[in-house]
């Protein structure tokens, strides 16, 4: 075999390599597109009211106009599996924004004023990295009573560190770069200079972040409510479904908690999928 066939076997390669992976990145963005539109519509689109219950349905199947049939409370299945979409989405979203919006502040911070503020606030990361965040979301679940509203916050703390460490040695980069210094000799101010150029420059790795630990925060939080800690009936998400699908497994009916595992499970692989992507072809470049 020559070495032209083997440069062109290979380049075919390369190139059925990198329509896979756009294949399959545009299958990934579309399984994102239709849960945020489910949580946006989902409500809106349930055939029943996803509270109503009626005990001589309980753990009936699938019948004409309910084709997921009932749970235990012989509440309307699909129903209650578009009407969680929303809080099950709106949960890690909140932790994404809140522990992305601290990071990003405290990287850019360390970067830009270095010395103690750099030592004082790597220690105290430090020290949040010491607590797992369903630990601290038990805690405030402990303080302020089970529900969402403690859970995002605690989740978003205990997430801060992994973001803030990433982004600070990115930016600390960023710092060192020319740019920096000719902003500095121009008299522009740091606020200017951080708010048009250094973060604006850290955008690719911030949105990353921000995809993989997504991720993190939907499994997470669906294990909070799967604990009882997050969202507190007669409203649902969909790792109170799991939960409560758990007598329904036992005696043979499955249909709650698979159907709300089986969306859990898609919907944290697509976007842990698009994550890597993104963060690979910031290492590519």
């Amino acid at each position: 075999m020559s070495t032209v066939d083997v440069l062109v076997r290979g380049r075919s390669r390369r190139r059925s390599r990198l329509s896979a992976g756009r294949i399959a990145a545009g299958v990934a963005i579309a399984v994102v597109a239709f849960f945020v539109l489910l949580a946006i519509f989902g409500p809106l689109l349930a055939p029943h009211d996803p509270t109503a219950t009626d005990l001589t349905y309980s753990f009936v199947g699938p019948v004409a106009g309910h084709p997921l049939g009932f749970d235990e409370q012989g509440r309307d299945l699909l129903s209650e599996l578009l009407a969680g979409a929303r809080p099950s989405l709106i949960g890690p979203t909140g932790v994404v924004s809140i522990s992305v919006l601290l990071g990003v502040t405290l990287s850019v911070l360390c970067a830009w004023r270095g010395g103690r503020t750099d030592a004082g606030i790597s220690a105290g990361l430090d020290i949040l990295f010491a607590f797992p965040g369903i630990l601290l979301a038990v805690l405030a679940a402990a303080v302020f009573g089970p529900s969402l509203t403690a859970a995002v916050p605690a989740l978003a703390i205990a997430y801060t560190p992994y973001v803030a460490r990433v982004l600070r040695g990115a930016a600390l980069r960023e710092r060192a770069q020319e740019y920096i210094a000719a902003g500095e000799v121009q008299g522009q101010s740091a606020w200017v200079m951080c708010t048009r150029h250094l973060i604006p420059n850290l955008a690719p790795l911030i949105v990353a972040q921000a995809t993989l630990l997504f991720a993190y925060a939907f499994v997470d939080l669906a294990a909070i409510s799967f604990l009882g800690l997050g969202v507190q009936p007669p409203h649902s998400d969909w790792g109170t479904m799991v939960a409560a699908g758990k007598s329904g497994v036992l005696q043979g009916y499955p249909a709650e908690t698979l159907s709300a595992g089986v969306c859990i499970f898609v919907l944290v692989v697509a976007v842990n999928f698009l994550g890597e992507r993104i963060a690979a072809r910031r290492e590519r470049r």
